[in-house]
């Protein structure tokens, strides 16, 4: 056989070889988490030393924005919980409409198991923290315990090394409708003094979005343009801004003005063509840019965003617990040990309990290679609540609150860090191949 030998690859140069692992790292889908992991730590390390009260200082700097001739100010801490923040529910809500249109709950059958066991692991969390605090301080923080914290479970899970595909497909279908129902709670229960003008126009502009992406509009501008709108009418409608993400998730079009399917035959007939290599190369790039999906685009684009440098961001702003007598003594507060139950205990229960009544009444089956071992070992690992849990932590007790907030917060990283162990355990002994 005759020809000419393609050149032998060129060895990577130093530069590349020292930053391969770095490469290597940030491709992970653990980075993400380990890097929250790493700001909670300086989180709580700086709560803990003299530079605490410049910190807190430094969080709450103002920033403000003339519109109109109108000053609008956040300070910095409200800027990273109630704008960034948006840009995570943004991201929660592509995921979740992915998920209920062509993923693991696009099919009643299929999304049966996690939709009970979400629910369940959401309603015995609540119920036990209310029964920690009924009619006492930390009442109004039965949402606390609900959410799992998606990115932390699915991160411990891979790290266990030994896990069937579908406990994967599992707790991530879990955590999403976790996710959704969190994200249902807060708008529902969290809310403020609410202002019916803004509310108006926040759904027009809503309303604006869903004709955006019934037309197909693949141009990301008029989108966050539009979504600016949103989120300014939510902030001031007394509905927590951070809804607005979910809604403008809700607008982005699954599919482009192409089809998928239209777009291989094209490319197809475009590749029988005799043209020049170079150029029908260029022709494909183009034309089926047009068939890519819209809301798998904001997805990709908005990912190492969020989890590299807003959950983080977060995490610094928000994780920070004075570990000192007083909260020593909070250790018998109720509100710790609701939040603490609620995770490891109200959890799991919840989770596996409303998985095995399902299979029983036949309201679903479990999948191939999820068997009870393993549906127990997902279910410790939904206790792992961090980003959801310390934004309700901020919802239900507020500025006012602080006290409560530093107690929520010590159960909810006591909670998630022995769920997060225990799980681990679990799936290495417990699921097939551990």
């Amino acid at each position: 056989m005759s020809g000419i030998a393609p050149a032998p690859e060129a060895p990577p140069s130093l530069l590349a070889r020292l930053l391969s692992p770095f490469a290597r790292f940030l491709r992970s889908s653990s980075a993400g988490g380990v890097l929250v992991l790493v700001c909670t730590v300086i989180a709580l390390l700086i709560a803990n030393s003299p530079w605490h009260a410049a910190f807190a200082h430094w969080l709450h700097t103002p920033l403000g924005i003339a519109v109109g001739g109108r000053l609008h100010e956040l300070s910095l801490a409200h800027f990273i919980n109630d704008g960034l923040m948006c840009l995570f529910f943004l991201m929660v809500g592509l995921e979740i409409k992915r998920e209920l249109l062509i993923g693991e709950l696009s099919e009643p059958r299929k999304a049966a198991l996690p939709l009970i066991a979400a629910a369940g692991g959401m309603l015995v969390p609540a119920a036990i923290y209310t029964a920690f605090n009924f009619q006492g301080e930390g009442e109004r923080g039965w949402g606390i315990p609900m959410a799992t914290d998606i990115a932390f479970a699915l991160g411990v899970l891979r790290l266990t090394g030994r896990f069937p595909p579908a406990v994967f497909v599992f707790l991530a279908a879990l955590a999403i409708a976790d996710d959704l129902g969190a994200v249902i709670v807060i708008a529902l229960f969290y809310t403020g003094h609410l202002s019916w003008s803004a509310l108006g126009l926040a759904a027009a502009s809503f309303l604006a979005l869903l004709l955006l992406g019934r037309a197909r509009v693949t141009q990301p501008l008029p989108y966050v343009l539009l979504g600016l709108v949103l989120w300014a009418a939510m902030l001031h409608s007394g509905v927590h801004a951070t809804v607005a993400g979910v809604l403008l998730a809700a607008a982005i079009p699954l599919q482009g003005p192409v089809a998928p399917a239209d777009a291989v035959q094209w490319a197809g007939r475009t590749c029988a063509q005799d043209a020049p290599a170079a150029e029908t190369v260029e022709r494909l790039i183009n034309g089926l840019s047009s068939a890519r999906s819209p809301l798998v685009a904001w997805e990709q684009a908005l990912g190492p965003w969020v989890n590299f440098v807003i959950v983080p961001l977060f995490a610094l702003a928000n994780a920070g617990v004075v570990f000192d007598r007083q909260m020593l003594e909070a250790l018998g507060n109720t509100i710790f040990w609701g939040v603490f139950c609620g995770l490891l205990l109200g959890k799991p229960v919840g989770i596996v309990g409303a998985s095995l009544l399902a299979v029983r009444l036949g309201w679903a089956a479990l999948p191939g290679g999820l068997t009870r071992a393993a549906l127990v070992a997902a279910g410790v690992l939904g206790g792992i609540g961090f980003t959801m849990a310390l934004f309700i932590t901020a919802l239900a007790f507020g500025e006012q609150g602080l006290d409560q907030q530093a107690i929520a917060k010590a159960g909810i990283l006591a909670g998630s860090l022995v769920a997060g162990v225990l799980g681990f355990v679990l799936c290495r002994r417990l699921t097939p191949g551990g």
